[in-house]
């Protein structure tokens, strides 16, 4: 069988698959959960790889699995990634009721078309003429929330970073992987390609005061509130510093405000990222917001502690391997719905991969509203949930075809920011240090 031969064999057999790929995802978007807490949806998948008769590791990075399909020769290992997580958004009709998790954002959709695009090269056969083996793996965590429950994992060891794909990075689950594919779904009509993609670093701060009755004596207190007020009205003031270049973006939440409103608050706590295209842009700003938020403390005598987490590295999407999608989505959409939007401002751990080896995360279209909101929804199945797993399922073909000849070209071509995860790890440490 031909290379073309086969990509076809393996679309037919996704289309045979394409209620199954729709049930996985639907049952996967009524049921949204948050990060390191994706108990129903790692089981899902769980039942997915068994009766695709696929061996896996379960409880990777706390609720993460992997499966692995067999190339007709060993040699190059590529990942494929699925995001199991979804965000905070109470307002969304398929809202949990009780932890306000929704699907607001596709994830479901990835580890739908990731297990579409392996039911579709396992029954039409693909394995069997391909050289390496594929990695699946629904990764845990991707959205950077709940920052200081996350905080406490960390405290309690079992967890060292927020983000799913950095923990497994630590754990060793990248060491012999030698290049990495997923997708994310986005609003409109378009398959969105990429180039490049912001970082950023986390900040959990607390402004500790002096309680003290807010109507008889608010005179013998120190507010708390008021200090993270001057503090945040102190970022804004030096936006205007943040150069263009560095698309920078500082945008904090007030997590907790005081305690009772007659009382004058003393424990103030806020979470906030700073985003850049680079990480010296992250940095520099970084630097700027901490003297802005101890201004604020100074300003009316309290005190404020601010506690610096690791967040995200900037994605870096390898150019062979986007040229290579692009190559087989086209024919699926047509020329015009395929854009390439160069530098975005969003951020994801998948940045991480890239600074250690090749990778793509293109954007696919086919639900509407505004991403991480309540009004964000699936209109075009079809696109959302079949053209990735087709797409992702002939680049894999393309990459481990003769000899994996494609993927051992890119890979040896390819100059990773980090040679190994130690200089990795050892990076992040350093960047904290600011």
């Amino acid at each position: 069988m031909d290379k073309q031969a086969l990509k076809q064999a393996v679309c037919a057999a996704i289309d045979q698959h394409r209620e199954k790929i729709f049930e996985i995802g639907e049952a996967i978007r009524v049921n949204p959960e948050l990060g390191y807490k994706e108990f129903k949806t790692a089981q899902r998948v769980k039942e997915v790889f068994e009766e695709m008769g696929l061996p896996y590791q379960e409880k990777v990075a706390l609720t993460g699995l992997i499966a692995q399909m067999k190339g007709r020769s060993p040699g190059v290992k590529m990942a494929v990634m699925g995001e199991l997580d979804a965000v905070v958004c109470p307002g969304h009709p398929q809202a949990d009721p009780v932890t306000g998790a929704a699907h607001s954002c596709g994830h479901h959709a990835q580890v739908a078309a990731m297990l579409g695009m392996a039911m579709g090269l396992q029954s039409g056969g693909a394995m069997e003429y391909l050289d390496g083996d594929l990695l699946l793996m629904a990764v845990p965590a991707e959205e950077a929330v709940e920052i200081e429950w996350r905080q406490s994992l960390i405290d309690q060891g079992k967890i060292r970073y927020i983000g799913g794909k950095q923990n497994m990075i630590k754990d060793g689950y990248f060491d012999d992987i030698d290049l990495a594919m997923m997708v994310h779904g986005t609003t409109g009509d378009k398959i969105e390609m990429a180039d490049t993609s912001t970082g950023f670093v986390v900040k959990f701060v607390r402004y500790l005061g002096k309680e003290a009755h807010a109507g008889g004596a608010p005179h013998l207190g120190i507010n708390a509130l008021n200090a993270a007020q001057i503090g945040l009205a102190a970022i804004n003031a030096n936006r205007e510093t943040f150069q263009d270049k560095d698309t920078i973006r500082v945008h904090p939440i007030i997590t907790k405000g005081g305690d009772l409103v007659n009382v004058v608050p003393a424990d103030v706590r806020i979470e906030t990222y700073i985003r850049g295209k680079t990480m010296e842009g992250v940095l520099d700003a970084s630097k700027k917001v901490n003297r802005a938020l101890k201004a604020g403390a100074d300003a009316v005598g309290a005190q404020v502690v601010i506690q610096e987490i690791p967040g995200y590295m900037p994605r870096m999407n390898e150019k062979r391997m986007n040229q290579l999608f692009e190559a087989n989505v086209t024919p699926l959409v047509g020329s015009d719905h395929v854009v390439n939007n160069g530098h975005t401002t969003g951020s994801s751990d998948f940045g991480d991969i890239m600074h250690l080896m090749p990778g793509i995360h293109p954007y696919i279209g086919g639900a509407v509203g505004r991403g991480h909101s309540s009004d964000y929804q699936i209109v075009d199945p079809e696109m959302f949930y079949i053209v990735p797993a087709k797409a992702m399922a002939m680049t894999v073909i393309d990459l481990l075809w003769d000899g994996a000849a494609e993927a051992k070209a890119i890979v040896e071509s390819y100059q990773p920011v980090y040679k190994n995860k130690e200089e990795y790890l050892a990076a992040w440490e350093e960047l904290m240090k600011g």
